[in-house]
Order: structure tokens, then C-alpha cells, then sequence
């Protein structure tokens, strides 16, 4: 199985049964002082978090610098949040460029976003005409957004402005490069953290866009169909989200285990061991759950899938 490149993991002579390592050595990783465990155990998402910011250096050092940038008429599609959304359900697929709106065309430029999602708000419950390039064809569609629990009408997908980079230049030295891969870096980790933030505190419209292997394989291969260089900050994405998920007090991730070696600082002493395997049980337990609803989930809604069921 570890030859399987599904993950890493670290092993620890702690947890080896044929270790001949005496149970009291100082230098076992459970004899050593709570702060070096609370190091160790945090490596994994510090080692995360930094391969997310040199993933930016590489781009910004390969690819260059984005000076010049061109607007096409029109919004883009990037993701279908649910196959249930009134989106899907009209018939909006992922890669679609919404180029009108009731017979009334998006412009080329910043603002189409904005423009798109304020009648998409202004339109609870009424049908909403778009029109949709979809390749080398265009597809008129009516969408009926939805209001969620906080009120706000929706149809259920991401938006992206219809732009892209026409010209780059190289960079002014390493530190220019560091310096806007450290601006990229943070724009996208604070970006992440609100979406978990929003994740938690509205989960029941949110939960639609938590996504598993199949998912995010799916969105990754369609970028690179799409651009080649937006590999860069979705790989960074991706290692961060990774970072912010094992920081979480969760049972069987790093935030867990950071969690008992807090009550063990404040009691003095580790908590039982049956009491931390149990609920490190429980968790891993709970996760592969997860784990495998979202693979089976993401895997039916797949559009191959979703054209056998039609």
C-alpha cells in the first residue's frame, strides 16, 4: 500500500511494536517536551504552507509576470457548485461563458461579474434568460435563481471574469519574485480561510461545494484544457487547503492531536491513552466516511455520468 502514492505519512519508532528502542529513551518522539511534539506535529502543515508559496515563485520565475491583460466579452463558468443548483437544472454547464443576460450583452470588462450577480439577486424565483457560448456555438438558456437561507438569490455556480494574461515580462531579480509570490500567497490563504470561515458558519448552503479527489480532479484537468499556466495557483490552492484542513481540531489530524497536547500542557499530564485512541478512532473513522461519500458523490455527478441517466 505505501508504495501507492495516495498520501505520505510519517512513522514514528513510538508506534513500531518490534522497535528495540527502550520505552523510556529521551528521544522518543512521546518522552520529548510538549512544545518539540507540537513542532513535529505541525511540520506537515508548515511544509504545506510552503510549497504553496513556491509554487508562485515557480510561476512567477517560468511563466514571468502578467503585464498586460485582455478582457473578452462575457463571464465565465469555472464551476457548477452542485448538480441539483437551478444552474445545472437549466442546463449550465462548467466552462460556459454567459455572454448576455435577458437579451442584454455582458461587456468586456471587470464589472461584468457584477453586473451578472446583481440580477441574478434581483430575480428571486423569476426566470432569468442567458445567453451561453459554449465552443463554437451559442445556447440560449432560462435559469430561475433561488434565494438561500440568508436571503440572497442564487443559481448555484462560481463566476470569473472572461480575462487572461496577453503579455508577461520577466521579473526584476529574485526579489520581485518573492515579493509578489508572497502577495499572491497571502491574497490566496486569506481567500481559503474565508471560505472555511463560511463554510462553518453556513454549512447547510455551503456543504454543496465541498469537494473529494474525483472533484478536484475533474476542475484541475479542465484548467489545463483551458490554460496551462492556471496549474500553477490551483496546485497552490490545494496544498493550502490541505495546510487549513490538518490545523483543524478535528480527530485523526494534526489540529486533534495539537488539541490534547494543549490539555496536556494545562494538566501537567497527557490525558489517558485509551481516551486519545478512542477518540482518534472515532475521527478516522468519521473522515473516511467522508472520504468516500464525496468520492461517490463527485463521481455521480460527473457529466459522464449525469448523460447515462438522462
Amino acid at each position: 500500500m505505501r508504495a501507492i502514492p495516495l498520501g505520505g505519512f510519517v512513522g514514528f519508532p513510538d508506534d513500531d511494536p518490534d522497535s528495540t528502542i527502550p520505552p523510556n529513551d529521551p528521544n522518543l518522539l512521546k518522552n520529548r517536551p510538549v512544545l518539540d511534539r507540537a513542532i513535529v506535529i505541525s511540520a506537515g502543515v508548515i511544509a504545506n504552507l510552503i510549497f504553496a508559496y513556491l509554487v508562485f515563485v515557480a510561476q512567477f520565475s517560468t511563466i514571468g509576470i502578467p503585464e498586460k491583460f485582455d478582457y473578452q466579452a462575457g463571464v465565465v463558468v469555472p464551476e457548477i457548485i452542485s448538480q441539483q443548483s437551478p444552474a445545472a437544472q437549466a442546463g449550465i454547464q462548467a466552462g460556459d461563458i454567459i455572454v448576455a443576460v435577458n437579451d442584454q450583452p455582458l461587456g468586456a470588462s471587470q464589472d461584468a461579474v457584477k453586473s451578472l450577480m446583481q440580477t441574478i439577486r434581483d430575480n428571486a424565483d423569476n426566470p432569468v434568460g442567458l445567453t451561453v457560448q459554449r465552443g463554437d456555438r451559442q445556447v440560449d438558456l432560462s435559469v430561475t435563481p433561488r434565494a438561500g437561507e440568508d436571503g440572497i438569490a442564487k443559481i448555484g455556480v462560481q463566476l470569473a471574469p472572461n480575462v487572461a494574461a496577453t503579455q508577461y515580462r520577466r521579473p526584476n531579480g529574485v526579489f520581485e519574485v518573492l515579493r509578489l509570490a508572497a502577495l499572491q500567497f497571502q491574497g490566496m490563504f486569506m481567500a481559503t480561510v474565508k471560505g472555511f470561515v463560511s463554510l462553518i458558519t453556513n454549512f447547510s448552503s455551503m456543504a454543496g461545494q465541498v469537494a473529494g479527489p474525483v472533484k478536484i480532479v475533474e476542475q484541475g484537468a479542465g484548467l489545463v484544457a483551458a490554460n496551462a499556466g492556471s496549474l500553477f495557483p490551483f496546485t497552490a490552492i490545494i496544498s493550502i487547503n490541505l495546510a487549513i484542513i490538518n490545523i483543524l481540531p478535528l480527530p485523526a489530524l494534526d489540529g486533534g492531536q495539537l488539541v490534547f497536547l494543549l490539555l496536556e500542557g494545562l494538566r501537567g499530564k497527557p490525558l489517558p491513552n485509551r481516551i486519545q485512541e478512542n477518540v482518534m478512532q472515532t475521527g478516522l473513522v468519521l473522515l473516511l466516511g467522508l472520504g468516500i461519500f464525496l468520492i461517490v458523490r463527485d463521481t455521480t455527478q460527473l457529466a459522464i455520468f449525469q448523460r447515462l441517466f438522462q
